[in-house]
Formats: structure tokens, C-alpha cells, sequence
């Protein structure tokens, strides 16, 4: 029987760490407020950024909501970028993705300063990333990290592929086990020997976004696997990209869906928020 990886119980320690961090920078005088920019009336990404507002005020941060219609211009959502880069209150910039057609997601992340990026997206703090420099890791790695130390998983040294490639999670994942002196392997769409790779994996994180896709014949016994993916299946329960009732009895430790990773993520914004105070 694999060992539940509960993200819920994470992510909540890490955020009663942080609202005690955030007090006590409050008492020295930092403070700073995160401003979310949600642009279209997306469903799933009002769920997010609610979630986001939520963690804020569990936390003791001031947010900043800007709710654009869908019609916003990109230069429009640009100079409204560009006044939040200039005010010294505002401490972070999360522009909610994904965003309508007709607005350049990569111009967006651009315009953001770096030193505001608590998404970690900006090119200059991928490449901090990169070369093991300061910076903001990009949140769902960065929580999945979390997940893997604080349920004790070692990392040096063991073998983990990634399934998906994707700016996001696969890329970033890859450095930061790199970072924690993992053998890495990336896999994607185009890998011919899918199963016969990951059949030798210690530690297995799947974000290749195609629901319930990877069952027992991928996992070798007793790998850790970390479900990245969120889906809905066809009685509309939310579902990850592992075939979770196949994977678990063969597996040491395994995240769920939902419940896994999904929470780490807003705790890791969390933390690159209270980071971008204290170094504001």
C-alpha cells in the first residue's frame, strides 16, 4: 500500500509558517499587497484566483484585484502592468493564465518586472533558475519539491523522469530535481519508449495533461509517483493523469487527485510573496 502524499496538510503547514514570517515582518514595517489580474470570465480561473485572495488573507497579505473584461486591449492589460511595476506597495504581479486569443502571453510575461514575478515565468528568473541563482521558482515545481522533502522522499541520487515538457512544470521540475542532485530524464509526446522509461523511474511525475493516461504497466514497484495533472472524467469527477486506483497499490508514496499538488501551488505563491516582501 503506497503512502498518501497529502498536499492538503503541506501546504497548510506551509502557510501557518508563513502567516507567523509575515507577522513578524509586519512588526519591522514590510509589508506589500499581491495584485491579481484576471482578464475574461474564465470559470476555472475565477476558482483560482479566488483561491489565491483566500491564501492571501489566511496569510496576512494585502491582494489587489483587477477583474478586466474580455475585451481588454493587450495594450490596455500592458500599461496597467506597467503602473503596478511603478507602485511600491504592490510587492507581486500574477496575471492569470490562460488568457483570451487576441493577448500575447509572453508579452505579458515579459512586461512584469522580475522583481515582481511571484509566478516565476519571467525569462530572467527561469534563467536565475537555471544557473542556481536567486530568484522565484516557478510554483508547481517548487511545491512539488516541498511534497517530495516534507514527506520524507530522498532525492539525491535516485532516478526521476518527468513526463511532459511544458515551460510550467516539466522544464523547471527538471532543474529543480537537478538542484536537489537527482539523474533526471524528461520524456514528452514524441519519447518512442514511454513505458520502458519510466519503468525505470524511482520517482515519477507525470504532467503530460492527458487524463487517467499512465497506469501499472508504466510504474516500477515501490516508485514514488506525483500526479500533476486535473481533469474531469465522464461522471465529472476531477481525475489526474494516473490511473490512480491501478498505480497506488504498487507504488511507495503517491499523490492524489485532488488533494496532491494542486494545493502546493498556491502555497508556493504564497511563499514567493512573502519572499518578494522581505526583499522589497
Amino acid at each position: 500500500m503506497a503512502k498518501i502524499i497529502d498536499g492538503k496538510m503541506i501546504s497548510q503547514q506551509i502557510k501557518d509558517e508563513l502567516k507567523e514570517k509575515a507577522a513578524k515582518l509586519k512588526e519591522q514595517g514590510k509589508t506589500g499587497a499581491l495584485a491579481v489580474i484576471q482578464v475574461g470570465e474564465d470559470p476555472a480561473s475565477s476558482v483560482y484566483v479566488r483561491n489565491k485572495k483566500n491564501a492571501c488573507a489566511y496569510i496576512g497579505i494585502e491582494s489587489l484585484a483587477y477583474e478586466l473584461p474580455n475585451e481588454t486591449t493587450e495594450a490596455e492589460l500592458l500599461a496597467l502592468i506597467d503602473e503596478l511595476n511603478g507602485k511600491s506597495q504592490v510587492k507581486g504581479i500574477l496575471v492569470q493564465l490562460p488568457l483570451p486569443g487576441h493577448i500575447s502571453e509572453d508579452a505579458v510575461i515579459r512586461a512584469i518586472s522580475p522583481k515582481k514575478d511571484v509566478d516565476g515565468f519571467h525569462p530572467q528568473s527561469v534563467g536565475a533558475m537555471t544557473i542556481g541563482e536567486p530568484g522565484f521558482l516557478s510554483c508547481t515545481p517548487a511545491g512539488i519539491i516541498q511534497l517530495l522533502k516534507r514527506s520524507g522522499v530522498e532525492i539525491a541520487g535516485k532516478h526521476c523522469v518527468i513526463i511532459g515538457r511544458s515551460n510550467i512544470v516539466g522544464k523547471p521540475m527538471a532543474l529543480l530535481m537537478l538542484r536537489e542532485n537527482a539523474t533526471v530524464t524528461i520524456t514528452h509526446s514524441k519519447t518512442s519508449n514511454l513505458q520502458e522509461i519510466c519503468r525505470q523511474a524511482d520517482i515519477l511525475i507525470v504532467a503530460m495533461g492527458r487524463p487517467q493516461f499512465i497506469g501499472a504497466e508504466y510504474v516500477k514497484e515501490g516508485a514514488v509517483v506525483i500526479d500533476v495533472g486535473i481533469h474531469r472524467d465522464a461522471n465529472k469527477k476531477l481525475c489526474g493523469d494516473v490511473k490512480y486506483t491501478e498505480v497506488e497499490p504498487i507504488a511507495s508514496a503517491i499523490t492524489p487527485v485532488p488533494g496532491g499538488v494542486g494545493p502546493m501551488t498556491i502555497a508556493m505563491l504564497m511563499n514567493n510573496c512573502v519572499q518578494s516582501i522581505e526583499e522589497g
